[in-house]
């Protein structure tokens, strides 16, 4: 799958239970337009969404399971548990916060990455990371590939965004690893996806700037209320 999408875009194709276009019927059609505008793959939440993407369109999906756990801060596919439900949804790859929090019921992140890779020794595994730190312990955990998806969405990268300084965490990510990395996270115009192969991304994941029409209103709104403040 890695050598598909090399230089390519990701589609990331997700609406949560509390937006419009919460639902698989609506996320596979998401998907296919985006496979007929020229994406290489799609990523995905949930065992529905998952399943009914690999059904209607002839792409590869990037799986993961959002879910809250009381005891940690840790939601992509925090446990075992959600990791064999995109087994069975058919993921071609699957996506786990890689991340330093504590996870559920404290479970190391290397125990969990030594047991599902052995239990699973043909899935690819991405790695979700906010902190250069944690990419390159993604990498030697293991991990097929290593995302930026994380970057500004914890308590130590809050408030940073990917493309700032000219994408500085991304190139610093593509120095300090071998192993290819996935520029994901408010990248929001074309411009913003070429710049970041530029700086060395493997491939590009755009979500909301595609597929989050809510957002996408919200930005235009904003812009047009600035200019008659």
């Amino acid at each position: 799958m890695l050598v598909d999408i090399k230089g390519r875009l990701v589609v990331s194709c997700q609406a949560l239970s509390d937006e419009p276009l919460h639902g698989s019927e609506i996320m596979k059609r998401m998907a296919d337009a985006a496979m007929r505008g020229g994406a290489a793959a799609i990523r995905a939440n949930g065992v529905e969404d998952v399943a009914a993407i690999k059904s209607y369109v002839d792409l590869p999906v990037i799986g993961l399971i959002k879910r809250d756990y009381p005891d940690s801060e840790v939601y992509i596919t925090p446990t075992l548990i959600e990791v064999e439900q995109l087994i069975g949804a058919g993921a071609d790859m699957i996506a786990l916060d890689a991340t330093n929090r504590t996870r559920p019921g404290g479970v190391r992140l290397s125990d969990m990455m030594r047991d599902i890779r052995a239990a699973y020794p043909s899935m690819q595994w991405m790695a979700d990371c906010s902190t250069l730190e944690e990419c390159v312990q993604a990498e030697k955990l293991g991990f097929d590939c290593i995302g930026t998806t994380m970057h500004g969405y914890t308590a130590a990268t809050a408030g940073k965004k990917l493309y700032e300084a000219d994408f500085s965490f991304l190139r610093a990510v593509v120095r300090e690893v071998a192993a290819p990395v996935l520029a994901e996270g408010n990248i929001l115009t074309p411009e913003m996806a070429a710049h970041a192969l530029d700086a060395g991304a493997h491939a590009v994941v755009v979500g909301g700037a595609i597929t989050r029409p809510q957002q996408i209103t919200e930005r235009f709104a904003e812009a047009i209320r600035s200019v008659r403040a």
